[in-house]
């Protein structure tokens, strides 16, 4: 039963991602705003993310990037750590803004749209996390679309793809039995040159 569910939980995630991703800059459609996904900074993952998010902007793909992470502990900063880390990459301070309540893939997303009015996003992360953010973000009614990161090979990522397969279960009863909204919401952000938001310093 279990191993049926995931089964079902992954393939549902694969099909309703066909044709909505890229891993060709050249080829993914551009978009106003670009959602980076956290990741804890200095990791593979991570370092890869940055890499794809910053060559999607410096393409003309995107205008703006939101760099959304988990900021719940002490010390512990993905917004920040990506925005840090982009600027290193030649991506002006100016066209990143920063979700520091980004707690989870869907808190993420549909932050997106609930605080920032994106409904139109080009999500950058890996493959296999890009499939079930499209998935989510479809269930929350916004149009994502997803730019590839490259992948670690089996041997470093193989526990993060075991993680993955129950991710998906997870997503599907967040979206589909309990209605999960973000843990926090707030007041709304625009993403734009008359924004005096981009990602303020906190206490």
């Amino acid at each position: 039963m279990a191993g049926a569910t995931i089964f079902i939980a992954d393939r549902v995630m694969v099909n309703a991602s066909k044709q909505l991703t890229w891993g060709d800059v050249n080829a993914v459609p551009a978009r106003n705003v670009g959602l980076l996904l956290g990741a804890r900074p200095g990791n593979r993952y991570f370092t890869r993310r940055i890499d794809t998010a910053a060559a999607l902007y410096h393409a003309g793909k995107v205008k703006w990037l939101l760099v959304s992470g988990d900021n719940g502990r002490k010390n512990y900063d993905e917004a920040s750590g990506m925005q840090q880390a982009l600027i290193a990459k030649g991506v002006p301070a100016k066209v990143i803004f920063c979700d520091y309540a980004g707690f989870s893939t869907l808190d993420s997303v549909v932050r997106a749209k609930k605080v920032f009015g994106e409904n139109h996003i080009t999500i950058i992360s890996q493959e296999f996390h890009n499939q079930r953010t499209i998935w989510l973000a479809k269930q929350y009614g916004i149009d994502a679309i997803g730019f590839n990161a490259p992948d670690l090979n089996m041997k470093h990522g193989f526990y993060t793809q075991l993680r993955e397969k129950l991710a998906r279960v997870s997503a599907v009863i967040d979206a589909k039995i309990l209605h999960r909204q973000p843990k926090y919401l707030g007041p709304s952000v625009m993403i734009g040159p008359f924004s005096e938001h981009g990602c303020p310093a906190k206490e």
